[in-house]
């Protein structure tokens, strides 16, 4: 089975370079891969795409040697797996707010002794049957010991359960939905909770169970301070930067007499 490169770093208490990806565009795969980035974040929650373009591109993943963190639309339990099973390194699930709902998503995504993940092994994880198939095969192991499983953490509930969500094994990490954490602070909060309230609560739960915890960031800077309260995973750059290229390109024929 192929090894995560962002687990490889997490492990090590390093960074895990992740940008992000929310379109059919396979040749930013190679890109990003190129550009020496560990994963990506393949964003289903908020992007449509059908069931085959969702598999090239986590195909492309795999041969480009990257890992793809999905983030998935849904929490139905054979959906997630078969994510697994077409070649993503793990997940970044959304409002994962309570301890309930953590476990039953590891109940869904890892093998026993973790979890009551169904088995096959005729997938791209598991080398089409190649790897899976044979009597000294470890795929189950494997399989739990190379994906990864991430919950956000999005609202005032899940701030107050970060620690107990952390504690949970089979999860890897907490990651930081400013955007929608922000929302809800300033419009459901009690004016005790502050965002970097919440960071330093996800912080400190994260480090007390040896899990590991992220955010993205408007900036590099950010990413600077993120890092020194030790956080190993902020993405950065995305199919969304492209737009700026496009911006310069346009300003640069400004300048051109005619064009």
């Amino acid at each position: 089975m192929r090894q995560s490169k962002m687990l490889q770093k997490f492990r090590s208490d390093g960074f895990a370079r992740v940008c992000g990806l929310g379109h059919y565009l396979p040749f930013y795969v190679r890109y990003a891969a190129h550009y020496k980035f560990d994963g990506i974040w393949f964003d289903l929650e908020h992007r449509a795409m059908d069931a085959r373009e969702v598999q090239a591109i986590i195909m492309m993943c795999h041969h480009n040697d990257i890992d793809c963190m999905v983030r998935p639309p849904t929490l139905e339990r054979t959906k997630l797996y078969r994510y697994l099973e077409d070649g993503a390194t793990g997940f970044l699930m959304p409002l994962v707010s309570d301890p309930q709902t953590a476990s039953d998503i590891v109940q869904a995504v890892r093998f026993p002794p973790l979890g009551n993940r169904g088995m096959d092994g005729a997938g791209l994880d598991g080398d089409f049957g190649i790897g899976v198939w044979r009597p000294e095969s470890n795929y189950n192991a494997d399989s739990n010991r190379e994906t990864f499983l991430i919950t956000q953490v999005e609202t005032l509930q899940a701030v107050a359960n970060a620690e107990e969500i952390a504690s949970i094994e089979g999860i890897d990490g907490l990651f930081i939905g400013p955007a929608d954490l922000s929302l809800r602070i300033a419009t459901q909060g009690d004016g005790e909770l502050t965002m970097e309230k919440a960071i330093e609560t996800v912080a400190a739960a994260t480090a007390k169970h040896g899990k590991v915890w992220g955010i993205t960031a408007g900036s590099v800077e950010e990413i600077q301070r993120y890092r020194e309260m030790g956080a190993q995973m902020v993405p950065w750059g995305g199919d969304f930067s492209l737009m700026n290229v496009l911006k310069e390109c346009s300003e640069g024929l400004d300048s051109v007499p005619g064009a």
